[in-house]
């Protein structure tokens, strides 16, 4: 009885501290829309190209730097919490920050000095002083990164969820302004560009004095508690283990960037040399096209991102104290919980691509709802991938996204290199090879997991439900908005603001049908509903059983 209770508690652990990331993280995501929205209006299609361009090279050199840390960190911290090692949690803080501090400068005098270079390699040449105002926001991104992977170590996403939503609130009040700043002062859009990404630099700048409040608030707690550890190993020694795990997670985390930062270079040449033979601004319009639709895209997958982070430490800790079926029940629970989200978030961006990209930037160009619709698809693959990776690394199996990245990232390569060229495809090339790229690492991801994972969840029950429940949704909030807009037409008519206002009515109704079909389905059930907090009390309402 005791073990059940255990279990309950680490998984109703777990989801809080999902729940906290996730709340953050969909409001990070609606602040960072906000803030791309107006900007993306102000900005041209080749203004939005250079924005986008600019964003890949800091990502990349960001994803290099400080990808591994935190997941290393947490895993590490986690474990070493779990049996009562207090000095060696204290010790891998004091080992990774001074060298992350380091690799942090060598980051930005590379993205500050090399700029041009970086630009003229991506095919945009007028991306140099966008990357130049990124440089700094590498240098903190490397601080922060050890901050939030020791508070996740103590399953504490409270750190990261506060530095997120600062960051982001920074990013939109500074980076509006200098856009709107800029464009009074009549400058060229690449200029206007670079003064709106400066917000990302100032944002998380903001973060570092947060995040060092937060660790002494932590360590005052750990002031009195007893210390079980061994002989303490030196800090080079406790770097060398931080490495051995963050090297394998950085170098699988980097295949993505790298594949992002060199299929656009790919594309944005290919357009300028293959059939179509586009000038360089014609080929960054082009792609200032696409990035509108990357902006949604990649919504549902940050819904999940936190998701993935909180399993890493709440499953190593599990697997440290031999319970294995809790590590199990939490892979199982976050899986059917990633679909939940993720499939209908993805339905939705599909069947309602025109209204949603009309509403947002006034966009009903074919070219943007194809590429969107794409993109829909591609956004539940890349969140599916997230977690199946997540669950791999927190299984010891980090090595794994070794093989199966590589292979997504030379699919989506190849295929934005052959169709972009091709005057059929063009543009839309990119997201095709992108949606290509996440399913073929989501099956890999999943087989090795049923091949190497000892106590792996049970996928069987986690996806045909959700993927009926979403079909009858996406059905409805397609039929809801094209019937309101027939007959709204000659009442208020087809504008922006009518098309707004279809469109809210049709999402609110597909929720409402969603909702009706995982509690008639029983996609939801009660055990599902005892892992969250006052989830029997809100069970019974519902009459979920």
């Amino acid at each position: 009885m005791r073990c059940g209770s255990l279990q309950a508690s680490n998984e109703q652990k777990y989801l809080k501290g999902a729940a906290i990331l996730a709340a953050a993280s969909i409001f990070v995501k609606i602040v960072g829309a906000i803030y791309k929205i107006p900007i993306f209006n102000i900005l041209d299609d080749e203004g939005r190209g250079s924005f986008q361009v600019t964003y890949n090279v800091y990502t990349l050199l960001l994803t290099i730097s400080t990808a591994g840390i935190p997941a290393a960190m947490s895993r590490l911290v986690s474990s070493a919490n779990a049996n009562g090692k207090t000095r060696l949690v204290k010790r891998y803080f004091s080992a990774a920050l001074p060298a992350f501090i380091i690799i942090g400068l060598v980051a930005m005098l590379a993205m500050f000095v090399f700029a041009d270079a970086f630009a003229g390699f991506m095919n945009d040449s007028l991306a140099a002083p966008g990357i130049r105002v990124l440089a700094p926001a590498v240098f903190f991104a490397c601080i922060i990164s050890v901050y939030r992977g020791y508070a996740q170590g103590h399953e504490n996403m409270v750190p990261t969820a506060a530095s997120q939503v600062l960051e982001v609130l920074s990013k939109t009040v500074f980076g509006i302004a200098a856009a709107v700043w800029l464009t009074s002062m009549g400058r060229a859009m690449h200029i206007v560009s670079a003064g709106a990404i400066m917000g990302v630099t100032v944002g998380l700048g903001l973060c570092v004095p947060l995040l060092i409040w937060y660790k002494r608030k932590m360590d005052r707690r750990l002031a009195g508690v007893a210390d079980d550890s061994d002989e303490l190993p030196g800090r080079l020694r406790v770097l060398g283990r931080l490495m051995k795990v963050s090297i394998p997670i950085t170098l699988s985390a980097s295949f993505m960037s790298i594949m992002t930062f060199i299929d656009t270079s790919v594309v944005l040449g290919r357009l300028q040399t293959g059939a179509l033979m586009l000038t360089e601004a014609a080929a960054r319009s082009e792609f200032g096209i696409y990035t509108l639709a990357l902006t949604i895209y990649n919504l549902p997958p940050a819904i999940v991102v936190p998701i993935s982070i909180s399993i890493i430490p709440a499953i190593a800790a599990a697997l440290a104290k031999g319970q294995s079926g809790d590590a199990r029940s939490i892979m199982q629970s976050s899986v059917k919980l990633v679909n939940l989200i993720a499939m209908p978030a993805a339905a939705g961006l599909m069947v309602l691509a025109t209204p949603i990209l009309i509403a947002l930037y006034g966009d009903s160009r074919q070219l943007t709802t194809t590429i969107m619709t794409i993109l829909g698809a591609a956004s539940y693959f890349a969140s599916l991938q997230y977690i199946s990776t997540a669950i791999l690394q927190a299984n010891g199996h980090e090595r794994i996204a070794l093989i199966t990245f590589p292979i997504g990232a030379a699919l989506k390569i190849a295929l934005g290199y052959i169709l972009a060229g091709n005057p059929n495809f063009g543009i839309i090339g990119s997201p095709i090879g992108t949606l290509a790229c996440f399913i073929v690492i989501s099956i890999l991801n999943i087989t090795f997991i049923i091949v190497r994972v000892k106590e792996r969840p049970k996928f069987s029950g986690v996806f045909l439900r959700p993927l009926l429940c979403t079909a009858v949704m996406a059905g409805a909030a397609y039929l809801a908005y094209e019937l309101l807009h027939w007959l709204g037409s000659g009442i208020i008519g087809a504008g922006r603001f009518a098309v707004i206002l279809y469109l809210a009515v049709s999402i609110v109704l597909g929720i409402a049908v969603y909702g009706v079909m995982i509690i008639a389905t029983r996609t939801v059930t009660m055990e599902d509903m005892k892992l969250v907090t006052k989830g029997e009390k809100l069970a019974k309402i519902l009459r979920i059983r």
